[in-house]
């Protein structure tokens, strides 16, 4: 295993809270939180760009340089480049207890191009309804302070308990349609094999929310149409790297949480299939392997808890170039995925509980790496090469 790489703290009073606990105020921002992080290949600067999140779980860069910055409570924070947040309006009315929330933020692909049409802001949140809650998708378009011309675009066909396990990450594919994870929803992981349920899997939507005509289950007349793929217990990072393949990080029960690969029409195995343990009995949940089931890419060591997941393509990182960065929560660690021949061939430890609890991880539009702690009082941060 590497060894973590060397950090050089400045001054104390860079920890992210003033005396008495009270956030940062903006003219301090942003903060450099850590000099010099020297890894295998780039020394790296921490920065803080926000802070006062309350439980951030997603970030989305706009054209302007501003940030889109959703917050598990229900706000939607527009955040300037000195750090000043500002919360829009017009955000639908989430559930947010326990894992719920409003989720996931994407810019839709054409995001800024002339005549503003594709100027659409796509988001998850869980919804209450009878029986329960859904993992749900709208868009809007951003006004001036407020959200507008709100639409609901999906609804997970089933509402029910308990509040967990809504995966809900967002990803574009190269011909334009969109791929979005669903969650076990954490009660009864048998759902993840059932093709006539949303839960457990992921899902291939187009812009407006429809079905693409080549959907992999349409001809299957006991499977909803809009799957992509079945048997995934909660992913909640996903990315559509340069070569067009669809990369997801996986919660696994207590242990085995998973990097997959994720391909039309196939099955992930979860809860037929799972390196980890049951969390209370400790005793094994299914095979290891099953031949009508797609094994893991790669299984984290321990309990990572993956959340956030970025390709690097940034000239401002030349020597991770096609190399993925997986967060984790409980770790608290950022780790760096070396591929080759679609298998891990090596991977290094970037973070190692610095910043806390990892929700987000993404590369922006001007190359950064940003980041989200899932933290009552969250911070937006950025990494960038050492000066």
């Amino acid at each position: 295993m590497p060894a973590p790489p060397r950090r050089l703290p400045i001054a104390l009073l860079l920890g992210g809270l003033a005396a008495g606990g009270q956030a940062l105020a903006a003219e301090t921002l942003p903060e450099t939180v850590l000099e010099r992080i020297a890894t295998d290949h780039h020394d790296l600067r921490l920065e803080r760009l926000a802070t006062g999140l309350e439980h951030p779980w997603a970030v989305a860069q706009l054209p302007d340089g501003s940030f889109l910055v959703s917050e598990r409570p229900g706000r939607l924070a527009h955040i300037s480049e000195n750090g000043d947040i500002r919360h829009l309006e017009g955000v639908p009315e989430v559930n947010a207890r326990g894992q719920g929330g409003l989720l996931d933020v994407m810019l839709h692909p054409e995001y800024g191009s002339e005549g503003g049409e594709q100027d659409w802001i796509y988001f998850t949140w869980s919804q209450a309804g009878s029986g329960g809650t859904v993992t749900a998708l709208s868009r809007a378009r951003l006004g001036d302070g407020a959200l507008e011309e709100v639409e609901e675009l999906f609804v997970q066909d089933r509402f029910s308990g308990p509040g967990r396990h809504y995966g809900s990450r967002l990803a574009w594919l190269p011909d334009g349609t969109l791929v979005m994870s669903i969650g076990d929803r954490g009660s009864h992981p048998e759902r993840s094999q059932d093709r006539g349920d949303h839960a457990g899997s992921v899902l291939r939507l187009t812009e407006t929310g429809g079905v693409p005509e080549d959907n992999p289950y349409l001809e299957d007349a006991d499977a909803l149409d809009e799957l992509y793929s079945i048997g995934n217990r909660n992913i909640q990072g996903m990315v559509v790297n340069a070569a067009g393949q669809v990369w997801a990080t996986e919660h696994g029960p207590l242990g085995g949480d998973e990097l997959n690969l994720i391909e039309p029409g196939v099955n992930y195995g979860w809860p037929e299939v799972s390196l980890g343990v049951d969390y209370s009995t400790r005793a094994p949940i299914g095979a290891d392997s099953h031949p009508e089931m797609r094994d893991a890419q790669y299984i984290f060591e321990g309990r990572f808890a993956p959340s956030g997941l970025a390709e690097v393509a940034s000239e401002h990182f030349p020597a991770w170039q096609g190399n993925l960065l997986a967060g984790g929560l409980r770790s608290q660690l950022l780790k760096r995925l070396v591929l080759e021949s679609d298998e891990v061939a090596e991977s290094e430890v970037i973070l190692d509980g610095e910043i806390g609890r990892i929700r987000d991880v993404r590369q922006g539009r001007d190359g950064a790496l940003y980041l989200l702690d899932d933290d009552e009082n969250g911070s937006l941060f950025r990494l960038m090469p050492a000066q």
